[in-house]
């Protein structure tokens, strides 16, 4: 089966939106302007991060209620994917059959989650339920039909549910870009290297135990772990803190994961027909990192405190291509070119060199919380321009993480996305929850004070 046909089985999106394009050059105007708004994917606002303050005793239920917005979303993209026809003679086919009744939906939820607030003595945030509507949008980057196939291309000129051709650039055309603040008096210079291997037993699963506790398939796509080895949706902080690790300093038991990388090469993976794999349009040959480096650095302004115990923290942005790209924060190059570094697209390398994806989390953290409501506003990042962290944070070290694969030269692979996020670059993420011992993490701070390099 070949990826193309995988995603026509499995209802993949966007296939009507790349067809759009092609129309465009093949009919008369008055039938391409009306092709033309064939819906590609759904966008809904993003309620959770418009709920910073949730009281503590409201958390568990919001965040079940969380879950069940995205579930929603995935099964109103699923009933758009298998309905593209109708969509395409009815302009208001999606409005009546999709979004209307998703709608619908969305404001019982939400109605909840204020319920769910005010019990415990909290207010609700003002529009939140303005925040029902969702909107159907089309692709905004399509396939063009004079370039060659891509990935998922079945050379017809459609596509699944992304990535398409546009979201790839030759990494030698990117001038570099990299800019890092200066080391100042007072910085902490030192880092401190953990091992934890590349995930080569394969740990994988579509929960996300930070956003969704406690809900199976929380993330609608698959993630990669590296060492805590008892994490998922279920995992408490004392089943972290017992579980095993892949870490060779056993004294971290941290959690660090992502989603897994994929080739969109007609390879069909054992969980072609699993939540998070198939049954949520992430289909593809799962890619074991060549390398993974785990590495935490100073502050260049200042001393670094220990990170809390059970500290959570979320870089980039799940949603960022129906959010837009305030929190994206990923990082795509390639070995030998990483002074150039993409955010918002594929890197395409050149022969002999690696596709490599890099996070830097945040570093700034409140001084009391080791997770928030929306999982953001407890840390923050430093100045750009001074490395300074903003008023009321202290320096924390910085976890930076990279990920290097052997993929084949040029387009072909992408990441694994919510449904509706057409597996864009920009929808890269890293997930962290701090389980070293605490001793340990205080030796990790002395070491990157002392301008150490440690592992």
């Amino acid at each position: 089966m070949t990826v193309a046909s995988a995603a026509l089985l499995l209802g993949g999106g966007g296939l009507a939106a790349v067809n759009v394009y092609a129309s465009a050059h093949e009919e008369d105007p008055q039938e391409t302007e009306q092709v033309g708004q064939v819906v590609a994917t759904i966008d809904c606002p993003d309620v959770g991060t418009a709920l910073p303050d949730v009281p503590e005793a409201a958390r568990g239920e919001v965040d079940g209620e969380l879950a069940a917005l995205d579930r929603q979303i995935t099964e109103a993209y699923q009933r758009l994917a298998d309905n593209q026809d109708a969509a395409a003679r009815d302009p208001q086919f999606v409005d009546n059959s999709i979004l209307g009744p998703l709608k619908d939906q969305r404001t019982a939820v939400l109605g909840r989650i204020a319920e769910d607030i005010r019990r415990e003595g909290g207010q609700p945030p003002d529009g939140l339920d303005a925040m029902a509507a969702c909107t159907g949008r089309a692709s905004d980057q399509p396939s063009r039909p004079d370039q060659p196939d891509q990935p998922g291309d079945d050379n017809d000129g459609s596509t699944g549910n992304g990535p398409d051709a546009s979201d790839f650039v030759a990494i030698e055309s990117v001038q570099p870009n990299v800019q890092t603040p200066r080391n100042r008096r007072g910085a902490s210079r030192g880092s401190f290297t953990t091992k934890c291997g590349r995930n080569e037993n394969g740990k994988f699963n579509p929960d996300n135990v930070i956003v969704a506790p406690g809900v199976s398939n929380g993330a609608h796509h698959m993630h990669d772990y590296v060492g805590n080895q008892a994490t998922d949706a279920f995992s408490s902080d004392d089943d972290l803190a017992a579980g095993d690790t892949s870490c060779r300093n056993q004294g971290d038991r941290s959690t660090y994961y992502w989603p897994v990388l994929r080739l969109q090469n007609g390879e069909d993976e054992n969980d072609v027909g699993a939540d998070g794999g198939g049954k949520d349009q992430n289909v593809g040959e799962i890619q074991t990192p060549a390398s993974v480096t785990l590495k935490f650095d100073g502050n260049p302004v200042s001393k670094v405190v220990p990170m809390p115990r059970f500290l959570r923290i979320i870089t980039g942005d799940a949603k960022a291509f129906t959010n837009g790209d305030a929190n994206a924060n990923a990082s795509w190059s390639c070995t030998g070119f990483e002074d150039r570094q993409l955010k918002d697209k594929y890197p395409i390398c050149p022969d002999g060199s690696q596709v490599v994806r890099s996070f830097r989390f945040q570093s700034c953290w409140d001084g009391v919380n080791a997770d928030s409501a929306n999982h953001r506003t407890h840390v923050a990042f430093e100045d750009p321009r001074t490395g300074a962290c903003p008023e009321g944070f202290k320096a924390i070290p910085q976890l930076v993480q990279r990920i290097v694969y052997d993929v084949p030269p040029g387009p072909g692979f992408a990441v694994d996305s919510f449904p509706e996020q057409l597996h864009k670059p920009v929808t890269d993420h890293g997930d962290f929850i701090n389980v070293f011992d605490e001793r340990l993490m205080r030796r990790v701070a002395a070491c990157i004070n002392r301008g150490d390099r440690c592992r």
